[in-house]
């Protein structure tokens, strides 16, 4: 892979259906979980290359779910 091919992963986010879910919106996430929308919307569309720890945690505590809710693994189906 040469270094301007984007890596490739098989996580998916839920972030949208967990939003929706929620009748939230991305500003609101973003306010209270102490992170940019810029961010936060890097991470929704599938182009973060790490999440923090203490980043996915309060997305949980905020969202009242699971790091399962939140991400995805599909196997054999790279994005």
């Amino acid at each position: 892979m040469s270094p301007a091919e984007p890596e490739s992963h098989a996580i998916t986010v839920h972030l949208d259906r967990l939003l929706a879910e929620r009748d939230m919106t991305l500003t609101e996430l973003a306010d209270r979980v102490g992170v940019t929308v810029v961010n936060l919307s890097i991470l929704k569309n599938g182009r973060a290359k790490a999440i923090r720890f203490t980043t996915l945690t309060r997305l949980c505590e905020v969202l009242g779910c699971q790091p399962g809710d939140l991400l995805g693994y599909h196997a054999g189906e790279e994005r």
